[in-house]
């Protein structure tokens, strides 16, 4: 491969050299205009092509060049920058790419609450989704014990008990609560509290049984479980840690740049 071929970018400081070939992909964009010298942009320094711009972000603007597909780190965030930098360079495909990663929903959040006191089991279920917590509001039933009817006017001992369905309690759209196990009623009886989690139809008091069904409904609805820990050693409080992402998707262009060209020129 001959020099010729090949040109050297300093861009913010930072070397990048690449084919002519690569440079002109796009023949719409201002890169691959950029060697008629016309731009006052991009200047001829010794026999590199300097361009003051964010030499960080050009290397992911270098890749789609080479490629034709936007693979972006996980943790990247800069999304707003480098659809900044494609404006620049004339791009609009990469814009267009970018636009679908600004678009698309951010990671949701959700932590479980779980105090274990005694005979009962508290639970707080907070969520950066308000989406995700009416999904679980939907779900959740809580079923209290509460004497059937017929026997408030007769003797029978013990007393026939019916279930009464409740939804959880929701202070806020981003949170609800709930317990289940043994409660105490206002004349000294002693009902149950159960909980029902859909799609199971199971209904449970214990708040460990209980707990082990809301995590394997939580990871089979895409969530994973980033951590747990002890809150409380003395009052058995511990708090689970929930995250849900998208799959790492590589994103590719529908149209050539040969195609990007001519529909620019008709435009014009």
């Amino acid at each position: 491969m001959s020099s010729q071929e090949l040109v050297t970018l300093n861009v913010g400081g930072k070397i990048f050299t690449t084919r002519l070939s690569t440079i002109k992909q796009f023949p719409a964009s201002r890169l691959a205009r950029m060697l008629d010298g016309k731009d006052q942009e991009f200047k001829m320094v010794g026999s590199q092509i300097f361009v003051d711009r964010d030499g960080v972000l050009f290397s992911f603007i270098l890749d789609f060049l080479r490629t034709h597909q936007l693979l972006l780190p996980t943790d990247f965030s800069d999304y707003l920058r480098l659809q900044r930098e494609a404006l620049f360079y004339e791009l609009d495909s990469l814009v267009d790419l970018l636009n679908q990663h600004i678009l698309e929903p951010r990671p949701a959040f959700l932590e479980v609450h779980f105090l274990n006191r005694n005979t009962q089991a508290f639970f707080r279920v907070f969520g950066s989704c308000s989406k995700t917590i009416e999904m679980l509001t939907g779900r959740i039933t809580v079923f209290i014990e509460q004497p059937a009817a017929s026997t408030w006017s007769s003797n029978s001992f013990p007393p026939q008990m019916t279930l009464l369905p409740l939804p959880p309690q929701r202070p806020s759209y981003h949170d609800l609560v709930f317990y289940c196990g043994s409660d105490s009623t206002t004349d000294n009886q002693i009902g149950v509290r159960y909980v029902s989690i859909k799609p199971d139809n199971r209904k449970l008091a214990n708040g460990t049984n209980v707990l082990g069904l809301l995590i394997d409904i939580l990871l089979k609805e895409g969530f994973h479980l980033v951590s747990t820990r002890t809150v409380s050693s003395e009052d058995k409080s511990e708090c689970y840690s929930f995250e849900r992402i998208k799959p790492l998707e590589v994103l590719t262009m529908n149209s050539t740049p040969k195609l990007e060209a001519e529909q620019s020129q008709k435009k014009k």
